[in-house]
């Protein structure tokens, strides 16, 4: 006679890990890699002069009531411009725009891509074609002269219309990206499990496939930023944006229109150029700590 035993299962379900234990968890791996270590601190320096502008700078960013082109003294550290305002509270103020505009236009691109690429990664058919079709056509089309079209139609549009061009043509890339990763993930069991639950096709796209592309997404976020701020400054630089806020690409194009070179003020376009190549930099390398979470074998340190 064969005897049955009954295993009782316990009423509770295995509690899932905490939403702030896991977002440790990727500091932690963030900060056990070394390059995305300097990053992190290269872009806290930037946010804390940015948030603390108006008791860093020394004097106001458009105030000008000094000598004009005057050089490097202790009471203007980087000179003063042509229009006789002090160079380096026009730097500490310049952060504010670069970085308001860098992670502005970076977190709507991302937002764009992560819409469109899951929903083109999961959807078949004509759909899918069509939406292809648009991607692929604003991944041909170069980005830069595409922005300077559009930024000359809608010239003198602020900060809004800058962060607008750069979200209109840089959201292409990432939804290609993420469009292959839905790809992968969508033939996987769990999928298939909530498919045959009767699970929507909405909630199967951002409550499966989604929280498995965290590590994708952020690292799409920081190269998103990356590229907003180097296409804030150009835009800037081309005379393309409102040249009456006060940011490190509107210092490059006013230098640029008083012939800093020429008159030896060297310190007009090497201080901004600085300033936008080390926010650029530390973006790229916290990438880098970005690659580690997605990718064990690249972790450095006590993070592997």
């Amino acid at each position: 006679m064969t005897s049955t035993m009954n295993v009782k299962i316990p009423a509770e379900r295995i509690a899932a890990p905490s939403p702030w234990r896991a977002f440790g968890r990727m500091v932690a791996t963030l900060w056990s890699n070394g390059k995305a270590r300097l990053g992190l601190c290269i872009l806290a320096f930037f946010v804390l002069v940015a948030v603390f502008a108006p008791v860093l700078a020394p004097y106001g960013p458009k105030e000008n009531g000094f000598d004009r082109n005057a050089d490097a003294s202790w009471a203007h550290w980087l000179g003063t411009t042509a229009a006789g305002e002090d160079v380096l509270s026009q730097l500490i103020y310049g952060a504010q725009i670069s970085l308001l505009v860098g992670f502005a236009a970076g977190i709507l691109s991302t937002i764009v891509a992560v819409l469109i690429g899951l929903s083109w990664g999961y959807m078949r058919g004509f759909a899918g074609e069509v939406v292809g079709f648009i991607v692929n056509l604003f991944l041909v089309i170069p980005g830069l002269p595409l922005m300077i079209v559009i930024a000359a139609y809608l010239q003198n549009g602020g900060i809004l219309m800058i962060i607008a061009v750069i979200v209109v043509t840089g959201w292409a890339w990432g939804a290609r990206v993420l469009r292959s990763q839905t790809q992968s993930l969508r033939g996987n069991d769990f999928v298939t499990s909530a498919q045959f639950s009767g699970d929507s096709r909405t909630r199967i796209v951002f409550r499966e496939i989604l929280p498995n592309m965290t590590s994708i997404i952020a690292g799409t976020l920081f190269g998103a930023a990356t590229a907003a701020i180097l296409a804030e400054a150009g835009l800037e630089f081309l005379g393309l944006g409102d040249s009456s806020i006060v940011s490190w690409g509107t210092m490059l194009y006013w230098a640029q229109n008083s012939n800093s070179l020429l008159t030896g003020q060297w310190l007009l376009l090497f201080a901004p150029g600085l300033c936008i190549a080390l926010l650029a930099l530390s973006l790229t390398l916290i990438n880098f700590g970005v690659d580690g979470i997605s990718n064990p074998r690249l972790r450095e340190g006590k993070g592997r």
